[in-house]
């Protein structure tokens, strides 16, 4: 049996990753080993450890590396303090055969960053994309050349991941994990819902999620004035999400919680869970912000998306995202544009770029027959003519 080590740092990886914890736990060839690291282990983000367990996932093992700020030297400390605390881990762990990471968090750069000592074969999920606008574009190509597996979510990806110098046998494109999720998803209903997030989710609402821009943090209480400003000239419903653990998202959380201190059409909710969050995107009217959600899994929805700035630039997407410049008055036709009747006509039959909801199925095929030898530590540069 393989021992499989799957890391998770927070709420938007694990949605990923469910369909592939599911599928590795029922299967009698593999044993789970499930890392909880990063917000997962913070009260500030709602200790979303607590979700994992009640999904009914053990989680085996825990790295508490976040320090609770959000400024630069607070992020490269807690690199530093994740690095320690994940080689203490694999030093004190029965032997892991493989590990799994995903994306471009901090927190799996230093998963990664303390397993290459061990000689563990690293596997990473979503890597050769592109994200110009973040720190995560460099750490997700430095997971890429210190892994020895990759999935990736479409074959422009494989193709850049391969570009980079990575042999073509290690890059499987098998679309992305997260689409798994809605092959078997029932929705919340509306009752349900409201009563989380204290609004009638029956009228027309917009959901928002806006994550930092990490390679222009000191401009983020700029950019939240921004879209704040057009989401109260826009005048609908809204619903807001927190942001990400990253840097200066606390001027975020601040703006939008007095936002809807004084806005009584809007609501916060710090942890929606993967089915509310997927229920609300059933439901709403148009998403906007600047999620990986609205590129990735909006789609499969047909949910206009408002993608804003320049946090996802790079990133292949679907006729239904509109791409806005950070400012009011963008933001606001954007906003106009999305939920026009004429534009949610044009985008009811488009396919999703990122798959058909089979990648978990693929991953975990290939976790068991992969050939556990010398060859796969012992990576070669793959030269492209």
């Amino acid at each position: 049996m393989r021992k499989i080590a799957v890391i998770t740092a927070g709420r938007s990886d694990y949605s990923i990753y469910k369909p592939l914890i599911d599928r590795i736990t029922q299967d009698s060839e593999l044993e789970l080993f499930l890392i909880a690291t990063g917000s997962h282990l913070s009260h500030e983000f709602g200790m979303t450890i607590h979700q994992i367990e009640a999904d009914g996932f053990s989680v085996h093992a825990t790295v508490d590396m976040l320090i609770s700020s959000d400024n630069p030297s607070a992020i490269s400390k807690s690199i530093g303090i994740g690095t320690i605390g994940f080689s203490q881990l694999y030093s004190d762990t029965t032997e892991i055969d493989l590990i799994i990471v995903l994306g471009d968090r901090f927190e799996m750069l230093a998963a990664v960053i303390a397993a290459l000592p061990f000689n563990i074969p690293i596997c990473h999920i979503h890597g050769g994309e592109s994200t110009t606008g973040l720190i995560d574009e460099a750490i997700r190509h430095s997971i890429t050349k210190m892994s020895h597996l990759h999935f990736t979510s479409t074959k422009a990806y494989s193709n850049r991941i391969i570009q980079m110098g990575e042999e073509p046998w290690r890059v499987i494109t098998t679309g992305a994990p997260s689409l798994d999720n809605l092959k078997s998803l029932t929705l919340n209903e509306h009752d349900q819902l409201s009563k989380l997030v204290g609004m009638d989710t029956k009228d027309p609402f917009l959901l928002v999620t806006f994550h930092p821009v990490t390679l222009a943090y000191k401009d983020t209480e700029e950019h939240i004035s921004e879209l704040l400003s057009a989401l109260e000239e826009s005048n609908r419903n809204v619903i807001f999400t927190y942001p990400n653990a990253d840097t200066a998202n606390r001027s975020i959380v601040d703006a939008i919680e007095s936002y809807t201190r004084d806005h009584s059409n809007s609501q916060c909710v710090r942890n929606l869970g993967l089915k509310n969050y997927f229920s609300l995107m059933s439901y709403s009217l148009a998403m906007v912000g600047n999620s990986s959600s609205g590129i990735i899994e909006a789609a499969s929805f047909q949910l206009p998306v408002v993608n804003i700035g320049e946090r996802q630039s790079g990133r292949i997407h679907g006729e239904n995202v509109i791409d806005t410049l950070c400012s009011k008055s963008e933001i606001v036709n954007a906003i106009e544009k999305a939920t026009n009747p004429a534009f949610i006509e044009t985008i009811k039959n488009i396919k999703n770029p990122y798959g058909n909801g089979t990648a978990s199925e693929e991953i975990v095929s290939c976790l068991k027959s992969l050939d556990l030898t010398k060859s796969l530590i012992m990576k070669k540069f793959h030269s492209v003519n």
